[in-house]
């Protein structure tokens, strides 16, 4: 049976589409595949890793009637690759084996039973929809997802906090040492719902969401549930599981009233703070920052007595402060935007700094000092 004849670059992107979340090495050998489902001219792809399952639909030439089974995910999406993007590929069935062939190359693959392919059970009470432009959501989550935690043992601070509340929605993310935060506006009151979205699942949706340079028009639908949310996009369909716990509370942490504020342009302090962070020492990355009027300077030094020192004109009239932080810190922020301007507040050389953007309110940056 012919499952479906297709340009090479159509099959692959919907291949592509669905199989970021694909383990290579895997407990169960069928998470390793992708399963394929075909109904009439519409084919049906899914992945899985037991926590998040994607799917998306398209429809391909190919014979009548329906057919279903799994195949090897990456294999097929590498077979793909190396061959000619203009190529018409076919790809049959016979005997619990897949032929994928194109001119003159021809690749056999081996199936398992798409009964085997464990699928997510959707909740059942998941709350009211709500959508917000695709482009608007990456963006937000570009603002955010560097400051989620790794590996930490308190395993509630490995992703991003949603808040979907009245017309707002709020993305936090910390790892006990900065936090930033994110805000749209939504178009439609919700009742307050908050949920955890596991780092997984962040890093998959920043890679599948679109912005105006990809087409990113559309919309994405959200739901959540009490231990799952699904997004609708780009004719894909998204569930993942949740992070379980309490995300610690985040307007505590921002600071509300420091007295030295600070603007300038980010692309320099950016630039000064990369070049600083060249002698920091590999451990520590920290740097020493003394705000005065008129001037910003950094300076870094390491084990081997090596230091940096860089120096930034700024328009500043308050009190004369030095403050030690991580480079890497500052770094990220500082690279996951794309405002010309960034103020800085700070209150003394002990408490946090809250960086903000002139031109965006809904945006707040905290980070810790450290001693130097």
């Amino acid at each position: 049976m012919i499952v479906l004849k297709s340009p090479q670059e159509k099959f692959l992107a919907a291949l592509q589409a669905v199989a970021g979340i694909v383990e290579r090495r895997h407990t169960l050998p069928v998470l390793a595949n992708v399963l394929l489902r075909k109904t009439g001219p519409e084919i049906e792809f899914t992945t899985s890793d037991l926590e998040i399952q994607v799917r998306t639909r398209a429809s391909f030439e190919g014979d009548a009637g329906d057919f279903q089974a799994t195949v090897g995910a990456r294999k097929l999406i590498d077979i793909l690759r190396t061959l000619p993007a203009d190529q018409n590929v076919t790809l049959s069935s016979a005997q619990s084996k897949l032929t994928l062939s194109g001119g003159k190359s021809r690749f056999t693959l081996q199936t398992l039973p798409a009964e085997d392919f464990p699928l997510v059970q959707e909740a059942a009470d998941f709350g009211p929809a709500f959508s917000v432009p695709q482009k608007s959501l990456k963006a937000l989550i570009a603002q955010v997802h560097f400051a989620m935690a790794v590996h930490d043992i308190r395993y509630y601070l490995n992703g991003i906090l949603f808040v979907a509340e009245g017309k707002s929605l709020t993305l936090v993310a910390t790892d006990g040492h900065r936090l930033a935060l994110a805000q749209a506006t939504l178009e439609v009151e919700m009742p307050r719902q908050e949920v955890i979205l596991p780092r997984k699942t962040v890093l998959e949706l920043q890679r599948l969401l679109r912005d105006d340079k990809e087409g990113g028009e559309g919309t994405i639908e959200m739901r959540f549930a009490g231990n799952q949310a699904k997004f609708v996009f780009s004719g894909m369909e998204f569930v993942t599981k949740l992070v379980e716990g309490k995300f610690p509370d985040y307007n505590r942490v921002i600071p509300k009233n420091h007295k030295n504020h600070v603007t300038l342009g980010r692309a320099p302090l950016l630039a000064s703070l990369q070049r600083a962070a060249i002698l920091t020492s590999e451990k520590f990355k920290g740097v020493r920052i003394n705000i005065e009027p008129g001037t910003l300077r950094i300076a870094s030094s390491n084990a081997e007595q090596e230091e940096a020192k860089e120096e930034l004109e700024i328009d500043y009239g308050g009190d004369a402060i030095e403050i030690g932080f991580n480079v890497t810190y500052l770094m990220d922020a500082l690279a996951n935007m794309d405002q010309e301007m960034v103020s800085l507040s700070l209150q003394d050389g002990n408490s946090s700094a809250l960086v903000t953007v002139p031109e965006q309110a809904g945006f707040k940056y905290v980070v810790m000092p450290m001693r130097i």
